[in-house]
């Protein structure tokens, strides 16, 4: 094991040029990441949430809609769920805004039983199910969690992958400048 020492400013370089040399890599895994992309039409779909409600995007129409691709046993996603509430949901709440989560290739036994903990945690949104990939076969592929926001009209506007930081901020912007229109 080697352990260095760096000033402060060295360890700044080397952050950027770490975040730099990790873009680089990323940039045409992430291409090759999505199905659909900014400004695609989002593909229509009728969705079963955990309530046993269902929830067809078409009718969405007219709303602002996140759709967010996740899983039981992915971390990043569930972390990403913990600031959901307090940057997407609550500076939306009396917004034309929705937010779907929908858990990919999962049985409904496995997403109720981690719904009814992540409820206790306070997090409580519309969960719906995707078991049988449906969904997720028509917008992407590879790893998660995905993102998509959905303008009033169906188009497609903003795309992620991952739990980056700064992703929800980045959401969270695209999302107020499409209720601003």
């Amino acid at each position: 094991m080697v352990v260095e020492v760096f000033t402060e400013q060295e360890k700044i370089e080397n952050d950027k040029k770490l975040k730099t040399d990790v873009a680089e890599q990323q940039t045409p895994e992430k291409q090759e990441q999505f199905l659909l992309n900014v400004n695609d039409k989002a593909k229509d779909f009728t969705l079963k949430l955990v309530d046993g409600k269902e929830v067809k995007l078409s009718d969405l129409k007219g709303k602002v809609v996140l759709v967010n691709f996740w899983a039981t046993w992915c971390a990043p996603c569930l972390q990403e769920f913990y600031d959901i509430p307090s940057k997407i949901l609550e500076p939306f709440k009396n917004d034309n805004f929705v937010f779907l989560a929908i858990s990919s290739g999962e049985t409904e036994t496995a997403v109720a039983k981690k719904v009814v903990k992540l409820k206790k945690d306070g997090l409580d949104f519309n969960f719906g199910i995707d078991s049988k990939e449906i969904i997720w076969n028509q917008y992407a592929k590879n790893a998660i969690p995905k993102n998509f926001l959905i303008d009033q009209n169906g188009i497609i506007k903003y795309v992620t992958v991952g739990n980056d930081e700064g992703n929800l901020d980045n959401i969270a912007s695209e999302i107020k400048k499409l209720l601003s229109k």
